[in-house]
């Protein structure tokens, strides 16, 4: 197998990040990752990838300090994990999440979370490979975000991880017009949101609010159930998909609701 290598505030100048390493329309976005994780790096973000040009990566760290809608005492939460492409089928991702299960207990966590869809949601994982490593369901929400735990103590005194009462009806505040969610723990979204969704809501002369979730607070405390990208319509939960920031697909959209 491949050998894989962890990032560090050292060496991220000089490494990639995987995602967006050609895309020319979202350099800005890869460098506010980079920044974004160098920042993160010091509040304990592990991040280990493939030592090849490939989108096979993981990040993870201490549930308390996630960008994420959760309650979570003694996890580490994986915030992003991809195989793509000719990669997958390959063992590389059981080989990554075995560096997020072995640091948990090495650092005696009471175990390991991600969120997902209970149907699969862009930019998150696959539900139903993380059930068949031994993880189980812990929490839901109305709009189909689940939250998933292997947990390495069984006879924990901690509570259940759980969402955070704000994302579990699937709605947000913002009851008018299109409200987009997104964070720069992530490329696309900089792009795709700033750029793209604007220009398609102003021709269309839909209201749209843009919230940039700046800080772990921001992120935790946000009607956003994915603070990479979540879009919500007159104050119902859409997507997380970007490409619904396209011209083909934000008119499909529309066409929906028509």
């Amino acid at each position: 197998m491949n050998n894989f290598i962890e990032l560090s505030k050292e060496n991220i100048t000089q490494e990639h990040i995987c995602c967006a390493i050609s895309d020319k329309k979202s350099i800005e976005g890869y460098e506010l990752k980079k920044k974004w994780l160098s920042q993160e790096f010091d509040q304990g973000l592990v991040f280990h990838r493939l030592n090849e040009r490939a989108k096979v990566f993981i990040e993870y760290g201490p549930s308390e300090k996630a960008w994420a809608p959760i309650d979570a005492n003694n996890y580490l939460l994986i915030q992003c994990f991809w195989v793509a492409g000719s990669y997958t089928g390959k063992g590389h991702a059981k080989k990554l999440l075995s560096f997020a299960l072995e640091d948990a207990q090495k650092q005696n966590k009471d175990g390991v979370l991600i969120i997902t869809g209970i149907k699969k949601f862009h930019f998150l994982s696959d539900r139903k490979w993380f059930l068949k490593q031994g993880f189980e369901e812990v929490a839901t929400t109305e709009s189909g975000f689940c939250l998933l735990a292997y947990k390495d103590t069984k006879d924990t005194e901690n509570p259940n991880p759980s969402f955070k009462k704000q994302i579990l009806s699937g709605e947000c505040d913002q009851k008018t017009g299109l409200t987009a969610y997104y964070s720069n723990r992530c490329p696309y979204p900089n792009y795709y949101v700033n750029i793209l969704l604007k220009e398609l809501a102003d021709k269309k002369n839909i209201p749209l609010k843009i919230v940039e979730l700046k800080t772990r607070e921001d992120a935790q405390n946000s009607y956003a159930p994915s603070s990479i990208f979540s879009l919500f319509y007159q104050g119902k939960f859409i997507t997380t998909d970007l490409s619904i920031c396209t011209p083909s697909k934000f008119d499909k959209f529309l066409d929906k609701l028509s």
